[in-house]
C-alpha cells in the first residue's frame, strides 16, 4: 500500500499532471477517496513554495542561454499570461479568489504549478500564494474525486 501512496504522491508533484492525474491513478489503483485527495494534495503542494521563490529567476537567467533559451522564454510569457489573465478577470482585490479557482478547476494549463508562477509575477506573497493555491489544490482534488469515481461506476468497476 506505501509503494501506491508513494506512486500518486510523486505522480502530483509532475507539471501537467499533479493531481488532475494523481488522483484518478490513486482512485483506480484502489486507494480510497479522501486518503487519495490528502495524498495527491501533499504532492501537489511540495513544490509550489520552490516554485514561487525560484522558478521566475531561473527562467529569467536561462532565457538568454543557447538551447534552453526559447522554451525558458515560453515558460516566462505563459507565466505572465496567466497573471495578466488573473488580473484581467478579477482585479487586484480579488486575485485571492480568482487564483484559487484558477488552481482549483482542473482543466489543461490551470494548476499550482501554472498559478504560483503567476502569483510570483504578481508579488502576491508567498504566504498568500500558498493558500489560495492549497484551497485550489482542495477543490480540483473533490472535483478529480468525484469525476474519477463516477466514471469508474459507469464503467462498472
Amino acid at each position: 500500500m506505501l509503494k501506491k501512496y508513494l506512486t500518486v504522491f510523486f505522480i502530483s508533484m509532475i507539471p501537467l499532471l499533479e493531481l488532475r492525474g494523481g488522483v484518478p491513478m490513486a482512485i483506480t489503483m484502489g486507494i480510497p477517496s479522501i486518503p487519495a485527495i490528502i495524498i495527491c494534495a501533499l504532492g501537489n503542494m511540495i513544490p509550489v513554495p520552490i516554485i514561487y521563490l525560484f522558478a521566475r529567476k531561473v527562467l529569467v537567467w536561462g532565457s538568454n542561454r543557447p538551447y534552453i533559451g526559447k522554451l525558458f522564454t515560453k515558460f516566462l510569457e505563459k507565466g505572465e499570461r496567466g497573471g495578466q489573465k488573473l488580473i484581467a478577470k478579477a482585479g487586484r482585490g480579488g486575485l485571492f479568489v480568482a487564483l484559487m479557482l484558477f488552481v482549483g478547476i482542473p482543466l489543461p494549463g490551470t494548476g499550482a504549478w501554472t498559478g504560483t508562477l503567476a502569483a510570483s509575477f504578481l508579488d502576491m506573497g508567498l504566504k498568500t500564494t500558498s493558500i489560495a493555491v492549497s484551497l485550489g489544490v482542495a477543490l480540483a482534488g473533490c472535483i478529480m474525486a468525484i469525476a474519477s469515481t463516477g466514471v469508474l461506476a459507469i464503467l462498472g468497476f
